[in-house]
């Protein structure tokens, strides 16, 4: 409430503005009620009450003006001074949603995203906002509730309640750390002064260009435009950078754990060097510059459709049995080439640094999506070029003039044959492993 005194003839009068709402906008109308003064009875508070409650039903806001005469002698107003007021009426605020707010909270909702409100303002304002935009409205929780909630009641209550009305700055804080300590990720989106410590408690707090200072130094994010289709046009690339990062991390990791226990296996049974330090530098080499397309990357519709979290176990589950899987069918290849063509320690080198740039490289193609490859998005352009590109680049210098400068060697076209045939067969191997390695327990 906001007291202030005005000269009126001989004495001051001291104007009271009790607020009903928590704000007053740009878009806002206003207009005064005429109010006939009666004494203070309680059916006159009574009426007072039906009145607000008639247009906060509307979306209305409240603000009562009351006024009351004191000595001109007098230039402050104390807490006392606030009694024996003559009501004067209600200006009236309307505040709609912004236009394409109902479509915003549709987008995002269809992305797995729970909307609360979170507001100060009169329960029936807020139940008739989130019916304007499509949100449930039959339950809400207001800040006398929050009140006589401990820490812990509140938070077996919050996952229950999406509408919260009349609470105030700390009830705000406390709403979203609830919702913290129930493992959600909250975002928070805020304007006033009063939204700066939910802004700050949630996991990303966000704000507008139009905001107070508080609010958005409080915020990670600033909106610049009023369009409020960028939330959901945030998450869907959020959830498309992660998924790609997914990619990333289990390709790397099953590509490391199966070379290092395939280098292991080979040390123990042969007599020679499997792989020269160069080589191993020039494959890790090559594999990384395949995958640096891999951020440009399309991802399928179900990686954007639901959040996803860190799952260390999932990524140890895959990496050790893609990992195998390679490690198999270098096995396979090892025994090809010392048993079948007899190879010696060059030839050896040569035959399987081709092997391991042919399945390592071609199976990004396989294990970016967890659909079948041909039923999966079409590769980003980029992650095609780099790919291939790196693919033909490490065939080049393995098979090319410049082998001997790696300790390469020309191999025969029945060995060519015979490592393009492992090749191929365990592409088709790894898109049947990694169903098991992605589903998981």
């Amino acid at each position: 409430k906001y007291a202030i005194l005005v000269p009126h003839g001989g004495d001051l009068l001291p104007c009271l503005e009790r607020v009903r709402s928590a704000r007053n906008t740009e878009e806002s109308t206003s207009c005064t009620l005429s109010i006939t003064i009666e004494p203070d009875s309680r059916a006159w508070q009574q009426k007072m009450t039906d009145i607000q409650a008639r247009y906060a039903r509307d979306g209305f806001r409240l603000l009562a003006v009351a006024i009351k005469s004191i000595p001109a002698g007098q230039q402050t107003i104390a807490v006392g001074d606030e009694t024996n007021l003559t009501m004067l009426g209600f200006c009236v605020f309307a505040d709609p949603p912004k236009q394409d707010a109902a479509s915003a909270i549709e987008a995002l909702t269809s992305l797995g995203v729970t909307i609360k409100i979170l507001s100060g303002d009169h329960d029936a304002v807020v139940s008739h906002v989130a019916r304007s935009v499509a949100l449930p409205s039959g339950r809400v929780m207001t800040g006398a509730e929050i009140s006589g909630l401990t820490d812990a009641a509140l938070v077996a209550r919050v996952d229950d309640v999406d509408l919260f009305a009349r609470i105030d700055p700390d009830q705000k804080r406390r709403i979203i750390a609830a919702l913290r300590h129930r493992n959600h990720v909250v975002g928070f989106m805020g304007d006033g002064v009063n939204d700066a410590p939910a802004i700050h408690a949630a996991h990303v707090g966000i704000s507008v260009t139009g905001a107070t200072e508080v609010a958005r130094a409080a915020a990670d994010m600033i909106l610049v435009t009023p369009d409020l289709s960028v939330l959901a046009a945030g998450v869907r690339e959020g959830r498309r950078t992660f998924a790609n990062i997914l990619k990333y991390v289990r390709m790397g990791t099953s590509s490391n754990f199966g070379n290092m226990l395939s280098m292991a296996l080979a040390s123990i049974v042969l007599p020679f060097l499997p792989l020269l330090p160069l080589q191993i530098l020039l494959n890790n080499l090559i594999y990384d510059l395949s995958e640096i397309g891999i951020p440009f990357d399309e991802v399928d519709r179900e990686d954007v459709a639901r959040p996803e979290t860190w799952n260390m176990a999932g990524i140890l589950r895959f990496s050790i049995i893609m990992g195998m899987a390679s490690s198999l069918f270098d096995a396979i290849t090892f025994v090809v080439l010392l048993k079948v063509f007899e190879v010696d320690a060059e030839l050896f080198r040569t035959g399987w640094f081709v092997e391991s740039i042919l399945t390592q490289i071609l199976v990004i193609f396989v294990i970016r999506s967890r659909r079948m490859p041909w039923r999966a998005n079409r590769p980003h352009n980029i992650l095609i070029a780099t790919s291939v590109g790196a693919l033909l680049a490490g065939l080049a210098l393995a098979l090319g003039p410049w082998r001997g400068l790696f300790g390469f060697t020309a191999l025969s076209a029945g060995m060519l044959a015979a490592i393009i045939a492992i090749a191929a067969a365990y592409l088709i191997s790894a898109n049947a492993a990694k169903r098991l390695a992605i589903s998981g327990p």
